[in-house]
């Protein structure tokens, strides 16, 4: 769900659908006249007439099909999740701590579909983009919405914790895992920023910024704080400190875990958080040097959700 987000945004698909219909918006256009109604539709929106004037109805369908898909998958995702739930609740096989989790999360949910309606809003009216703060703010809640299910899952997988002895270097490491996956989610906001102005698209040179460590237009907006939401410099900038920052500290943390005595797969989780991280910066570099193909961003935003979930991971062995 979250990559085939990305790949909406990335092929600018968010605002062929100008109208929130949860229900009746299930139903696909068919008939020739149902494409006409839609393209007419989205002919009043400023994309179409700043951006996409004079597209045809087979342009218009290349856009469409990504976003109605990312709805439709959506809503398949509440009901598939709904359904169960409250099956499994009237069947007395669900206790009352993990029912109010679920149904957390199912709000969650609701609140998503909500948000994604909010982003898409700020497009159809004056400036043909959405405004990056509602599209990152969808994304962050895309993430809380996985980490909860995966923490919840992992909950379910290993009910039964097994313990090792309380000691100072076991307890830092716990304290260094949340902290990591915290920045890690921190990453993904500022990833967010780069999507929504587009920041991708400059400086497409690596390690350094167009030949600069620290670039020369960092604060260049006013008030100083715009720059760290609405300036492509400053937003690139702080997206690849995040990721220095993540490259030296996981390696130390990996290092670190290997002089603790950890019990069952908690050694495999350390691993494959590594290597996670060693594929996303990989993905990360290789996105930024291609100036953004659609292939490789997408793969980034997916590398983000498994990095995200590696964090995760370790962090819920080490409780």
């Amino acid at each position: 769900m979250i990559v085939v987000g990305g790949v909406t945004r990335l092929t600018d698909s968010g605002l062929s659908i100008v109208e929130w219909q949860p229900i009746v918006g299930t139903m696909p256009p068919i008939t020739q006249q149902d494409w006409d109604v839609l393209l007419e539709k989205y002919r009043a929106t400023p994309q179409y007439q700043q951006v996409n004037k004079g597209m045809s109805v087979d342009e218009f369908k290349s856009i469409f099909w990504w976003e109605y898909f990312h709805r439709v998958l959506g809503r398949l995702i509440g009901l598939v999740f709904f359904v169960p739930f409250v099956y499994f609740l009237v069947k007395k096989q669900i206790d009352r701590p993990l029912g109010i989790k679920l149904a957390g999360i199912f709000v969650l949910g609701g609140l998503q579909g909500f948000m994604g309606w909010y982003m898409v809003m700020s497009g159809l009216v004056n400036d043909p983009h959405v405004s990056q703060y509602r599209l990152t703010a969808h994304l962050g809640l895309a993430f809380v919405i996985f980490a909860a299910m995966f923490w919840v899952a992992l909950g379910l997988l290993s009910p039964h914790r097994e313990y090792s002895p309380a000691n100072e270097k076991l307890q830092g490491l716990r304290r260094f895992s949340f902290s990591l996956s915290s920045l890690i989610f921190i990453m993904v906001l500022s990833g967010g920023f780069v999507a929504g102005i587009r920041a991708g698209l400059a400086y497409n040179t690596f390690p350094l910024m167009n030949g600069h460590v620290i670039p020369p237009d960092l604060f260049i907006l006013e008030p100083w704080y715009r720059n760290f939401f609405d300036n492509i410099t400053t937003v690139q900038f702080d997206h690849r400190l995040i990721a220095w920052i993540l490259a030296f500290s996981v390696p130390i943390f990996w290092l670190k875990s290997r002089t603790v005595e950890l019990q069952g797969t908690t050694h495999l989780a350390c691993n494959l958080f590594l290597l996670m991280l060693a594929v996303q910066i990989s993905l990360g570099i290789a996105t930024l040097l291609h100036a953004v193909p659609i292939p490789l961003g997408a793969s980034h935003q997916g590398g983000a959700v498994l990095l995200f979930a590696a964090s995760l991971w370790v962090s819920h062995r080490l409780r």
